[in-house]
C-alpha cells in the first residue's frame, strides 16, 4: 500500500516575522522574570542601605549627596523654594512595607522647619512640582532620637507643591496676623492661610 505525501505548504514571510517576534518576546519575559526573581527580595526584604542601592538604578531615580533619593513625576514653573518660604503641599508619606505614617492630604510648613531630607526636596520643586523621594535615616529623624518612632527608618513621600509664599511675603503676613490679635478684630493664628502649619502627626516636621 503507498502512502501519498501531503505536501506542506512553505511558511509565508509574514508569519515568520510573527514568530520570531514571539520568540524575542518570550526571550524578554524570560530576563524579566529572571531579573525582578533575583532583585525583588532585595528590594522588599533587603537592608535600607541594599534596598536604596537597588533604588538607584531604577528608571527617573536621582541620588544626591546627602543621600536622598528622587524621581521626578512632574516638572513645576517659575522660581523653586527657598529658604523660609511658607508652602502649601499635597504629601502622603509611607514606610517601605507601604505602612502609611502621613496620611494623604495638604500640610503647610515653613522650608527649613522640616526634616533634612523633606526640605532639601521642596528646595528642588516649584509649584506644580511633584516628587517621589527616599529620605534615608541619617536625614530623616535622626536629630529626634531613638524615643521617636520613625527614627531609624527609611521613609517614602509623594509630594506636589501647590502653592509658595516668599519668606518676606509671609514674615509680613504673619505681622499683620499678630497686630490683628492685638488689637482684638480676630485673625487667625500663624497657621492660617498662607502661614506655616503645626506639627502634623507623623508628618515631616523637624525636630
Amino acid at each position: 500500500m503507498s502512502v501519498t505525501a501531503v505536501p506542506l505548504q512553505p511558511v509565508k514571510r509574514s508569519y515568520k516575522t510573527w514568530l520570531w517576534a514571539g520568540v524575542v518576546l518570550a526571550i524578554a519575559v524570560a530576563v524579566a522574570l529572571a531579573w525582578t526573581g533575583t532583585r525583588a527580595p532585595v528590594a522588599a526584604k533587603g537592608s535600607d542601605a541594599q534596598f536604596l542601592a537597588w533604588n538607584k538604578g531604577q528608571t527617573g531615580v536621582q541620588t544626591t549627596a546627602s543621600g536622598l533619593q528622587y524621581q521626578v513625576l512632574k516638572e513645576g514653573s517659575g522660581a523653586k523654594a527657598q529658604e523660609g518660604d511658607g508652602v502649601s503641599v499635597w504629601t502622603v508619606g509611607t514606610m517601605r512595607d507601604g505602612t502609611v505614617f502621613q496620611p494623604a492630604g495638604d500640610i503647610r510648613l515653613q522650608v527649613g522647619g522640616a526634616i533634612p531630607g523633606f526640605d532639601e526636596a521642596l528646595k528642588m520643586m516649584s509649584k506644580g512640582s511633584k516628587l517621589r523621594i527616599w529620605i534615608p535615616a541619617n536625614i530623616a529623624y535622626e536629630k529626634a532620637g531613638p524615643q521617636h518612632p520613625l527614627f531609624g527608618k527609611l521613609l517614602q513621600f509623594d509630594l506636589e507643591v501647590k502653592e509658595i509664599v516668599p519668606a518676606a511675603v509671609l514674615q509680613q503676613m504673619m505681622m499683620q496676623q499678630m497686630m490683628q490679635q492685638q488689637q482684638g478684630q480676630g485673625g487667625g493664628a500663624p497657621g492660617g492661610p498662607g502661614g506655616p502649619a503645626g506639627p502634623q502627626p507623623g508628618g515631616p516636621e523637624g525636630q
